[in-house]
């Protein structure tokens, strides 16, 4: 099974909206994880890790054959909500095929994916898929998704499709 976490709170979210549409690229072997209709804790370090949609979570990363994370770029990184999902899920990261889908309010911050990428490669021998997806505002109309954008989403799940498959065979 493909994991798209969907890490935006904004009800009118341009991430979310590509991780939809790549949720759709997968046919019937995905599942996508809204954090808008998750209530999840921060972490505190100490009691966050005994709510029961921790535990759940962890579940769906560990199960999945790859991920693909959809966030928006707030200060040149990815949102709290994403980081928070790694401080409470750890271990789960361990040795998952993982991909980036981010959309941001201006072109200069396309590299902002990188620290949370290298933190699951250095943490957790996370393989990263070395094709993000980047959307700024130019690049949805009337609340849609440009075609550009959503040739580079189909080119992320195909590799993502592709590169789950090449891991199984060796």
């Amino acid at each position: 099974m493909h994991l798209i976490i969907s890490c935006s709170l904004n009800e009118a979210s341009r991430s979310r909206m590509m991780a939809e549409y790549a949720y759709n690229l997968y046919c019937k072997d995905a599942k996508i994880i809204d954090f808008q209709k998750v209530v999840f804790p921060i972490c505190d370090g100490n009691k966050c890790y005994e709510d029961p949609i921790v535990d759940e979570l962890k579940s769906e990363i560990n199960n999945s054959s790859s991920i693909l994370i959809a966030s928006p770029i707030y200060n040149y990184d990815l949102n709290a909500v994403a980081k928070n999902l790694i401080e409470l899920t750890g271990q789960a990261w361990t040795d998952k095929l993982v991909g980036f889908i981010s959309s941001a309010g201006g072109k200069g911050s396309y590299m902002s994916p990188m620290s949370y990428a290298n933190s699951l490669m250095l943490d957790f021998r996370c393989i990263i898929i070395p094709r993000f997806v980047y959307a700024d505002k130019t690049c949805f109309n009337n609340g849609k998704i440009n075609d550009a954008i959503k040739e580079r989403i189909k080119e992320l799940v195909d590799a993502s499709i592709l590169l789950t498959k090449a891991l199984k065979n060796n």
